[in-house]
């Protein structure tokens, strides 16, 4: 099979990267490992910067997510006292949408077939070859035959496991990463949420977040130690501690229900460079992970994606190297960025195991400042609602 790009992973990233050079009449073909309903199966964020919903409108394809999103024009840092609300529509003039990746995903998908995207799902063994080159392939293996896609350029969108990074030399890259002391243990329950607007919550017990998927299925977070397990929190037990941590205003409004889902995600911020190596582009979780704090993973994907479609049909249809050679550039400067918001509001809202009297007189002085102070609301919110591209 010949193409001009092969995309390596059909999630969010990957097909919104094809649809976006379909859209400008480059070829291109979507390889993934996983089956159809696996992908969708992924439970992951929901809250949608411009630059992600634009995207989706640029295409014709956010008929849902006018829908069915919840436009949300701000959100709260909780100190263990009070709300401190972000007034992000007024700050900025902006707001964020609260649309599932799921739902994401699903839009993309379902409309592959009508925009003569290629989705090739369940395959094995993919590997990159010749990337240093002007006429890299990639291989692998689909019902028990062995494949290859010849291109002029390959994608990776295939997230933090998968093989493009891998397949860039050690000696032409640098790694950067700060692995975290705890992890987010999650519930998604069909019940309506506490409060109408996202709270991030710093309690003496730690760490919690209220956030939603619909007027009716709420999401909510705790942190826990890393050695702690799933199955040693009961619903209950979970329900209680969210209580807690979330404070007597927020906990009066939790409507409790069985889990639809719980499971315990580690922390990390991970920025690999460069992000582009010869033929090879990478997007998304491939090339960075953030800290779910601030809700940057998919939205810098996005934004990924918007800079590697412009450099890619710029090079199909005019001939411009130069775009494709600044393509690491371009997405790197935002990617450290907003790496920068989620680590600082990470470090921010929660209590790390190393931190004594000191860092906590911190916490509560940066909270109170950012309660009084137009100013520092305003660099939240610029962050929290994205930087532009």
């Amino acid at each position: 099979m010949k193409t001009q790009v092969a995309i390596i992973g059909a999630g969010p990233a990957g097909l919104l990267l094809g649809h976006l050079l379909r859209a400008e009449g480059v070829d291109c073909v979507v390889i993934e490992r996983q089956t159809p309903d696996y992908v969708l199966g992924r439970i992951r964020a929901g809250v949608l910067e411009q630059v992600t919903v634009g995207l989706m409108a640029r295409l014709g394809l956010d008929a849902r997510l006018r829908d069915q999103g919840l436009v949300e024009e701000g959100f709260n840092l909780a100190d263990g006292e009070r709300l401190i609300r972000i007034d992000v529509a007024s700050l900025t003039g902006k707001t964020v949408v609260v649309y599932g990746q799921t739902e994401i995903t699903r839009d993309l998908m379902e409309a592959a077939p009508g925009r003569g995207l290629q989705v090739i799902y369940g395959v094995s063994d993919v590997a990159l070859h010749d990337i240093d080159g002007d006429a890299p392939h990639v291989t692998y293996r689909k019902d028990g035959a062995d494949c290859r896609i010849d291109a002029r350029f390959i994608a990776g969108c295939d997230g933090f496991h998968g093989p493009s990074r891998k397949a860039i030399p050690a000696a032409a890259a640098k790694e950067y990463e700060r692995v975290y002391p705890f992890g987010w243990l999650g519930i998604l329950a069909d019940v309506p949420p506490c409060n109408p607007e996202l709270i991030y919550a710093n309690h003496p017990r730690g760490f919690a977040l209220a956030s939603m998927r619909s007027p009716t299925r709420s999401r909510y977070y705790v942190d826990v130690p890393l050695t702690e397990r799933v199955e040693d929190w009961p619903d209950d037990r979970l329900w209680d501690e969210l209580a807690l941590r979330l404070g007597p205003e927020a906990a009066a409004r939790i409507t409790r229900g069985p889990a639809l889902e719980k499971s315990i995600a580690p922390l990390r911020s991970y920025v690999f460079e460069p992000m582009r190596h010869g033929s090879l582009l990478l997007c998304g979780d491939s090339a960075h992970i953030v800290p779910p704090t601030g809700a940057k993973g998919l939205n810098l994907a996005a934004s990924d994606v918007h800079y590697a479609a412009e450099a890619l049909a710029g090079y199909f249809r005019r001939g411009d190297g130069d775009a494709i050679a600044g393509y690491s550039a371009r997405a790197l400067a935002r990617v450290w960025k907003s790496e920068r918001f989620s680590w600082s509001l990470t470090r921010l809202m929660h209590r790390f195991p190393e931190d004594g009297p000191f860092e906590r007189a911190m916490q509560v002085a940066e909270l109170d400042y950012i309660a009084g102070s137009r100013a520092a609301q305003l660099s939240i919110a610029e962050n929290y609602v994205g930087l532009p591209v």
